[in-house]
């Protein structure tokens, strides 16, 4: 039976055609579909179904497929605890031309067998792993969201074929084992989207698509600033501590953390530049095993403020100035110290730069346990 292809082109009726096709991937059926990157076929994840997708890709059962989602918030139901840079990447990459694979563990893999059941889980987990992809389509975005079971949906080729990157190559190819051809014109971007491994302590490029492995690294990296008024006293303080401790959690060294996706930044309100660390706040961190010989002040300016994804701040006036730079920063900034303010020890004697070092230290510690790393 020839595939039925009904065209999308932003006429009224579209969305009528869409439920359409909704419906017949939700009785079983295949439906050729656009995505940013190249046409998919999409599949409800129900054995029926996915023998005759198998037939299809001639692939042989245990083959791995990716879940397709229509919102990005729909991962969570599969992945409901991810890392710091796995949320940084979701947030810059979704929807759009990236395919994420995430570990899952034996405890993940049993919750959600028991949720979705057997035949469900056992197909969109495998090897300990889930792929995921929220394409940047309308048309994809609204199949998706209208279908309400999990479905996957890789490129609508046969095995060792090119993925079409219109629906003209779909018809001549696969019209006689498809239900349905959504054509929508030619894809955005033409090539396969990037697919990444989202480890517990690492991101891996697995194929590189429309995001090359350097937009990638980028759209993942993890920024953190300290804010006072000099630069050279407690946020330089705080820098160098924070930078040792998330080591730690991490599990490397030092200066591994911007290979890891990891910045540390400071900055002083007062525009001060190039001004070293006081003498008292480098010795009162080598004191706990931490060098800021190198630091040299920087000023807080905008820029910097909106490439950070947590900023913490010494005092409420400190805020406050991060915020009259940059409103939309209001989500990311907060006091260091949970319980007040870190008082200024400039001027003041080594003790006090000890206690005060300490007084950070603990702070740091704190905010360090809170993050998902």
């Amino acid at each position: 039976m020839t595939a039925e292809v009904i065209k999308i082109s932003g006429r009224p009726g579209d969305l009528d055609r869409i439920k359409e096709a909704a419906k017949v991937v939700e009785a079983g059926g295949l439906v050729a579909f656009p995505t940013e990157t190249v046409y998919g076929i999409a599949c409800r994840v129900e054995p029926t179904a996915l023998a005759r997708l198998d037939r299809l890709k001639d692939r042989d059962g245990g083959k791995h497929y990716t879940l397709h989602i229509g919102q990005i918030e729909e991962y969570r139901k599969y992945v409901p605890r991810v890392g710091l840079r796995a949320e940084k990447l979701i947030r810059e990459g979704w929807p759009g031309p990236l395919t994420l694979v995430f570990e899952a563990d034996a405890r993940l893999i049993a919750e959600s067998t028991a949720r979705l059941g057997s035949d469900i889980a056992g197909t969109i987990y495998k090897e300990g792993s889930i792929g995921i992809r929220c394409p940047d389509h309308p048309v994809a975005s609204v199949l998706l969201r209208l279908v309400s079971h999990p479905v996957v949906a890789p490129s609508a080729n046969r095995g060792g074929q090119d993925p079409p990157q219109d629906a003209g190559r779909v018809v001549a190819e696969l019209s006689d084992d498809l239900d349905i051809i959504l054509d929508a014109g030619p894809c955005k971007y033409g090539t396969s989207s990037t697919v990444a491994m989202v480890g517990a302590k690492e991101i891996q490029l697995l194929r590189e698509g429309a995001f090359t492995v350097e937009q990638l690294k980028k759209m993942s990296e993890i920024t953190f600033l300290f804010v006072c008024t000099g630069n050279t006293c407690r946020s330089p303080m705080a820098e160098g501590l924070f930078r040792k401790y998330l080591a730690e959690k991490i599990g490397c060294n030092v200066d591994e953390l911007a290979d890891r996706g990891y910045k540390v930044l400071s900055a002083g309100t007062m525009k001060l530049v190039g001004a070293p660390a006081s003498v008292e706040a480098q010795t009162a961190c080598a004191l706990k095993g931490v060098d800021i010989g190198s630091h040299m002040s920087r000023p807080l300016s905008r820029s910097l403020i909106d490439a950070s994804d947590f900023i913490y701040c010494m005092t409420q006036t400190h805020c406050d100035q991060v915020t009259h730079l940059s409103p939309e920063a209001e989500h990311k900034c907060r006091l260091l110290a949970a319980d007040g303010e870190v008082p200024d020890p400039i001027g003041q004697s080594q003790e006090y730069f000890n206690r005060c070092a300490g007084y950070i230290e603990a702070a740091v510690k704190a905010k360090i346990s809170e993050l998902a790393i």
